[in-house]
């Protein structure tokens, strides 16, 4: 193990590029996490692999994309009454048989630690030492928080970011003998958006507080990362051990909020527009970096893991549906590692427009919308066309005038599908277009969101 880095992986929940302030946003203050972009790489077009939680996070985790997984939706999911399509069986937690970043590492001698959100087991009762858990999938020093009630006092560190970042720095502290892995998967910026009010209030009176995605809670929640950010960054700075140490930083997904507000991009959690699927991506190599380097390829969520193994030195996995990212840092004006990107969502999610999927191909993105091309729904255009390099905060749908390209898009991506054994939706024959019940409820103890269509 001699030579083996340090790894620091740091995950936010429900964040989007938006709320970093090195993004261009003037409302959101991340000092920490932009000094940490400009001492390091930026990707700046990172993909989740899905727009909701469990998928995305055992993607990044196994580099194994959600719907070769059939982990497709957030756990426990929940269902409309009456739907016009039938989700298809999928698996509601993260088989202990699939090898995570926790297990890989911890078999090349790493001490391994995971502190916060875990939500991949098929329920909320963490026991140490459960099937499902963290340490059934590779990690021995182990801390799993919850998001906080709606009525949890905000001043009192509601969403666990200090508690999460003290064990984290005590871990790094007393791991010596050997390399460490270090998760760090914070539950903030989900709701319920609770900080402290002194904080939020000196948000509101900032310049774009009436803005639905510059909403002050979720900016007082973001500084209170920024900050966990900047303390970890300080132990390692203190410790002597940035030199051996690499830290990546990352979001989930992309933010809750109104789907159709350009951020400046168009789209929140639970759809497939790219403000629903955009996350940040910082990367920080061990020892000093002469110049900040922005990377603008495509990469995706399962690129995370064969990119640390890369960095570590250590052998590739045997099986994968990423692509490691060493490549792009040597060469940061490089090509993408995948020609086409592609998602599955068979899903009805309370805060999402509709079951769908969608496919990345160069400047064109396809959205496939299943209620329409499987369940024959009238209303509502089958499929979305977008040029993203001419139309990022994809605004006009381009699919009748583009007949072939979209034809073309919508084809390879039933291919890739099959290939990867996806699981399809399939019309309700029960279904009753004259009653409601089409929306899949909130989960229990979710409050209520404004964003219902």
């Amino acid at each position: 193990m001699s030579g083996a880095p340090n790894i620091l992986l740091v995950i936010v929940d429900d964040m989007g590029v938006h709320q970093l302030g090195c993004s261009g946003n003037p409302f959101y203050e991340t000092p920490h996490l932009d000094r940490f972009a400009r001492e390091g790489v930026r990707f700046d077009t990172a993909y989740s692999a899905s727009p909701v939680c469990s998928p995305a996070r055992a993607a990044l985790y196994t580099s194994l994309h959600p719907a070769r997984l059939h982990l497709t939706n957030y756990i426990p999911g929940t269902e409309p009454a009456n739907p016009r399509l039938l989700t298809p069986p999928w698996r509601a937690h993260l088989p202990v048989e699939v090898d995570t970043v926790g297990d890989v590492f911890k078999r090349h001698g790493y001490a391994t630690g995971h502190f916060g959100k875990w939500h991949l087991a098929s329920d909320y009762h963490y026991r140490p030492g459960r099937p499902m858990d963290p340490e059934s999938q590779g990690f021995d020093a182990v801390r799993v928080t919850r998001k906080p009630l709606a009525d949890a006092d905000p001043d009192a560190d509601p969403h666990h970011i200090d508690l999460i970042t003290n064990d984290a720095v005590d871990f790094m502290r007393a791991t010596r003998d050997r390399p460490f892995l270090c998760v760090v998967a914070h539950n903030a910026l989900h709701r319920p958006e609770i900080a402290a009010p002194a904080e939020v209030a000196r948000f509101a009176v900032k310049a774009g507080a009436e803005r639905d995605c510059n909403r002050p809670v979720v900016a007082a929640m973001m500084a209170q990362v920024d900050r966990s950010m900047g303390r970890l960054l300080q132990e390692l700075h203190r410790s002597g051990r940035m030199r051996d140490t690499l830290v990546l930083f990352t979001s989930d997904h992309g933010a809750f909020g109104r789907s159709d507000e350009r951020k400046p991009l168009r789209g929140a959690k639970a759809d497939l527009y790219e403000g629903g699927i955009r996350v940040p991506l910082l990367l920080r190599l061990p020892g000093a970096q002469s110049e900040p380097r922005v990377i603008r390829a495509p990469v995706f969520g399962t690129d995370i893991l064969p990119t640390l193994l890369d960095l570590a030195g250590l052998p590739p996995l045997p099986s994968s549906d990423g692509s490691s990212l060493v490549p792009l840092l040597r060469d940061p004006a490089g090509p993408s590692p995948h020609a086409e990107l592609c998602w599955h969502y068979p899903h009805y999610h309370h805060l999402g427009r509709a079951p769908c999927g969608a496919i990345r191909s160069g400047r064109w993105k396809l959205i496939e919308w299943f209620e329409q091309t499987v369940g024959a729904a009238r209303s509502g255009d089958p499929v979305e066309l977008f040029d993203l390099t001419t139309d990022p905060d994809e605004s006009v749908n381009l699919a009748s005038r583009e007949p072939e390209c979209a034809a073309a898009l919508l084809e390879r991506l039933r291919a890739w599908r099959k290939a990867v054994g996806a699981q399809e939706m399939v019309p309700n024959p029960a279904f009753d277009a004259s009653r409601g019940g089409q929306r899949a409820s909130p989960p229990p103890g979710d409050p209520d969101t404004p964003y219902t269509l």
